[in-house]
């Protein structure tokens, strides 16, 4: 049965894993050590303050997917909103239900704190998290481009 729970300090070498298996999914190469990947999720997730967010889906011990979000503001007029970076589901685990459960958990958590909306992208050449998010009743919104700069870009 799949479980849904914050990231708590202690889970952070079974998301470096997954956020490693997220790169390679994206064509990347996962970068330094297993354990210098764990100290980065760590101090992203528990520093103080916490840069970011992690919902974590579990099978048991095995980290199924997670939502990894942070919090945006101004939104609408002076709301804030949810930003989901990424919505990652391991392998073994897709297709099964896990991304919307995840979906259907970041939503609640925009809910409890009250936040006018949920924002995420996705790449134009992911057709299969398209499909996706459309089947959950959203539509891109085509009035948006988005925009990146490294930081010391000018």
């Amino acid at each position: 049965m799949i479980t849904l729970a914050d990231a708590v300090p202690g889970d952070e070498n079974k998301i470096a894993v997954l956020c490693a298996d997220l790169d390679l999914f994206y064509g990347g190469t996962p970068e330094g050590t297993p354990g210098e990947r764990a100290t980065v999720v760590r101090n992203v997730l528990f520093g103080m303050p916490p840069v970011a967010y992690a919902l974590l889906a579990r099978d048991g011990p095995e980290l199924a997917g997670m939502a990894a979000y942070s919090f945006l503001w101004p939104a609408a007029g002076l709301s804030a909103s949810l930003y989901l970076k990424e919505l990652y589901v391991a392998e073994a685990y897709r297709r099964a239900g896990v991304g919307r459960l995840l979906m259907d958990g970041v939503r609640a958590i925009a809910g409890r704190r009250r936040l006018s909306r949920i924002e995420w992208t996705t790449d134009t050449s992911n057709r299969d998290a398209q499909e996706f998010y459309e089947a959950l009743g959203t539509e891109p919104l085509a009035s948006k481009i988005f925009y990146r700069a490294a930081v010391g870009d000018r």
